[in-house]
């Protein structure tokens, strides 16, 4: 059998047999089988503390905050940020009111690229557009929507979501439904998260 090519010249005695359906010539050991590569180890996600001047975690949040009181959002600071953090998130929804299918809750506010050295917002952000490139809307518009539980039912959650990225957020705030828009946050998101605070509130207007 005459084999042409030009690869078939510089092969090793055992490559020979090989291909030629042979055996590996005797007292020849086994290559070693290819290792695929390690990915670079992460570090664990930290635990960072929200808090609020406002109110405790778990406590109820006064009417000032509500939808009554003219949806004023909260004082909120933070510590533990991990070195790697480059931008903040910060999602405050519902937990007691699904939407949907129920895999999705009622979204109180969300602010995206909060610029990395920042360690609180103020009490009472303005509605539209933020300073430093800050990004923030709600399920009815740009702005903070309080809390508005009815007093018939039981009081509700409102949890403060507070996560620390490796890199800052290219998704817009306008041009999609604020459902979509927080999809597209989160999955933005996904990766990249290396710390995260939580802080819970609750609230049920008063009876009338």
């Amino acid at each position: 059998m005459i084999v042409l090519g030009a690869m078939w010249f510089g092969l090793s005695a055992e490559a020979h047999a090989q291909a030629a359906g042979g055996a590996r010539p005797a007292g020849q050991p086994a290559p070693a089988a290819a290792q695929p590569p390690r990915a670079p180890a992460r570090a664990p996600m930290r635990t960072m503390t929200l808090t609020s001047p406002d109110f405790v975690d778990g406590g109820a949040m006064p009417a000032a905050l509500a939808q009554t009181g003219r949806d004023v959002s909260p004082a909120l600071s933070w510590s533990g940020v991990p070195d790697s953090t480059r931008s903040f998130v910060l999602i405050v929804h519902d937990a007691d009111a699904p939407m949907g299918d129920g895999l999705d809750d009622l979204l109180h506010w969300m602010v995206w690229n909060i610029p990395a050295t920042a360690t609180s917002l103020p009490r009472g952000v303005a509605q539209g557009t933020m300073a430093d490139g800050m990004r923030q809307i709600s399920v009815s518009g740009p702005y903070y929507r309080g809390p508005a539980a009815p007093s018939t039912g039981p009081v509700h959650h409102y949890v403060f979501e507070l996560y620390a990225l490796d890199i800052p957020l290219n998704v817009a705030a306008t041009g999609m439904s604020p459902a979509a828009t927080r999809e597209a946050v989160m999955r933005a998101m996904a990766q990249h998260v290396r710390g995260k605070g939580v802080l819970v509130g609750t609230y049920r207007r008063p009876a009338p």
